[in-house]
């Protein structure tokens, strides 16, 4: 549950908001001062934080200095009447991460709030290989090695070789590598499925290495390790 820390002077603002945000699901804090804030802020982490600008004590873009000090992973988003070019561009040079006008709707306020959330997800680290037993392949450059052995293959022949490791120990008939290797309207009367594999089977399981592609009777072939 993503938490959040409303700082707003208006009792009844903040309670509208606490409301709406808690009923949305979200954990919902508030601080009618920079002083409260900036306690809360420093016991509790947030994922977001909404700050009005027009504050009592300071202003609103000196509380988000303080704060991008004590939680510079949350998001922090401006919610005021204040909506002059000048007075959004400092918002932002300050620390916030958007600013949205009073009065708004409350959807909108919410969507806002989720973009910011999202944008504190991890990215997914990319996968840049593919690895079986001690095979190993590249699908940015292209690459193939067997242990410390490294294996040049043909476009086809890699084509081929990448769809068996994505789909390694579940069996592929031979109408699945014609169809997704070649093209849906590849001629399935024809052997080349099993040429290519024999080319690659060549190239892949060596001579004193543990076979790695295996036939399988009546269906196709898989990538399995299996004993010699």
């Amino acid at each position: 549950m993503a938490r959040i820390l409303v700082i707003e002077d208006e009792p009844k603002v903040a309670q509208f908001i606490k409301r709406g945000l808690t009923a949305e699901g979200f954990q919902t804090d508030t601080a009618e001062t920079p002083s409260a804030a900036l306690r809360l802020a420093q016991t509790q982490p947030y994922d977001v934080i909404t700050v009005d600008i027009l504050l009592p004590q300071t202003s609103g873009f000196d509380v988000i200095r303080s704060l991008r000090e004590i939680q510079p992973n949350a998001g922090v988003l401006i919610l005021s009447a204040l909506d002059q070019l000048d007075d959004k561009l400092k918002g932002f040079r300050v620390g916030a991460d958007d600013y949205l006008p009073k009065p708004f709707a409350f959807e909108e306020l919410v969507a806002r709030i989720g973009a910011l959330l999202r944008r504190r997800e991890p990215v997914p680290a990319v996968q840049t290989t593919l690895q079986y037993a001690d095979l190993e392949i590249n699908p940015i450059t292209r690459s193939v090695r067997r242990g410390s052995r490294a294996i040049e293959l043909t476009n086809t022949e890699f084509r081929l070789l990448e769809y068996l490791m994505r789909h390694a120990g579940s069996p592929c008939t031979r109408t699945q590598l014609a169809a997704d290797v070649w093209n849906e309207h590849f001629d399935r009367e024809t052997n080349i499925v099993d040429v290519y594999m024999m080319y690659l089977r060549k190239k892949v399981d060596g001579p004193s290495e543990h076979p790695l592609i295996q036939t399988v009777r009546g269906v196709g072939y898989v990538l399995r390790l299996s004993e010699r």
